[in-house]
């Protein structure tokens, strides 16, 4: 089942696309249409409350924002998270913003575009 979350800042959607597995997670984070970003993969920590090890696999830019998103989708679901991230945000910016999408998309119920007053 997919699960999704955007927002919409400026003239730019935001996007977060989580794709569950039985032994992973997958999330795209990306603007406008569907891209493969900086690639980085997370082990589920081995006790509650422990984080695992991640590393970036493909990618030069967001090093920092894509390792975190993927640390912290394997805590999230308690699997090996993959993530992707394909932006012009500033790093710090992004990592916000697309941590935020991971929560919303999460929660049950709609999750479509909403207007926010920063520009992106």
């Amino acid at each position: 089942m997919l699960l999704e979350a955007s927002v919409k800042r400026g003239h730019v959607v935001h996007k977060a696309s989580i794709i569950p597995m039985d032994n992973a997670v997958f999330v795209l984070f990306y603007e406008g249409s569907m891209k493969i970003g900086t690639l980085a993969v997370s082990t589920a920590g081995l006790r509650d409350g422990s984080t695992g090890t991640s590393s970036v696999l493909l990618g030069g830019k967001y090093l920092v924002a894509s390792r975190a998103l993927a640390e912290k989708v394997a805590a999230s679901f308690k699997k090996m998270g993959i993530v992707s991230l394909n932006t012009q945000l500033m790093e710090g910016e992004a990592l916000r913003l697309y941590s935020s999408l991971l929560d919303k998309a999460r929660q049950p119920g709609p999750v479509g575009p909403e207007e926010t007053g920063s520009k992106g």
